[in-house]
């Protein structure tokens, strides 16, 4: 099945180069130029990924990201931003962003980091061993990409949800930021802020106690450690 893709920017030429390598690379690509259009097009047919620079007319980027975050679907997002707009960036993955890309950027970048989240969707990913993972009245399956806590469901992003089993697998164990993007993220490189927003939002959805966190400790100066809270 062609996987579709819709790319959002107001700047046609960037949008034109976009559509262009993703369409070379296998994709159905739709395109809106603002943040409303972008809604509507969303409406009309759930794509498999929306590619979302922050900075549009109408209805900013920002918002668009908030309210694809509040759908059932789960649609992932890759944001684009300017340079220096570190603010803005944080925000967006705070709000749910899967992965991100600074302007200007290499548009084959763009095509791997869009493959990248769309296998970790299960797009494409070769069928995983059913797993749970159960840390008292926390259960992951990782075969579903479900999480329940206390019996309610979870609605963790697709890189909240990587995290997560990432550290639930290696209980104990010190990661700093850099080996968690390389290995959550698949990124050799990259803002260590990611790992650091993206830690804060598990802790809001899986601790108790966000401000004393007992699951997702940090170790000062290295990075973080997942402990069970029923080793």
């Amino acid at each position: 099945m062609t996987q579709r893709v819709l790319v959002v920017d107001d700047d046609q030429t960037v949008s034109d180069v976009i559509r262009r390598y993703l369409e070379n690379d296998g994709f159905q690509v739709s395109l809106a130029a603002d943040g409303a259009a972008a809604l509507a097009a969303v409406e009309r047919q759930v794509p498999h990924l929306v590619v979302l620079d922050l900075m549009l007319p109408r209805v900013n980027g920002l918002e668009v990201c908030r309210a694809l975050r509040v759908r059932p679907d789960g649609v992932p997002i890759v944001m684009l931003t300017a340079r220096g707009d570190e603010a803005d960036r944080i925000l967006g993955l705070q709000l749910g962003a899967d992965d991100y890309l600074t302007k200007p950027f290499s548009p084959r970048e763009l095509v791997l980091r869009v493959r990248s989240v769309l296998r970790r969707a299960g797009g494409g990913a070769p069928p995983e061993r059913p797993e749970a993972l159960t840390d008292g009245n926390l259960v992951v399956h990782t075969s579903s990409r479900t999480a329940r806590l206390a019996g309610a469901d979870l609605a963790l992003t697709l890189r909240e949800f990587d995290l997560l089993v990432h550290l639930m697998r290696h209980p104990s164990r010190v990661f700093g930021r850099a080996e968690l993007l390389e290995q959550v993220w698949g990124w050799n490189f990259g803002d260590h802020s990611t790992v650091t927003v993206h830690v804060r939002r598990l802790r809001e959805k899986i601790e108790a106690d966000p401000a004393d966190p007992q699951r997702i400790v940090t170790v000062w100066g290295v990075g973080y450690r997942y402990e069970p809270a029923h080793a």
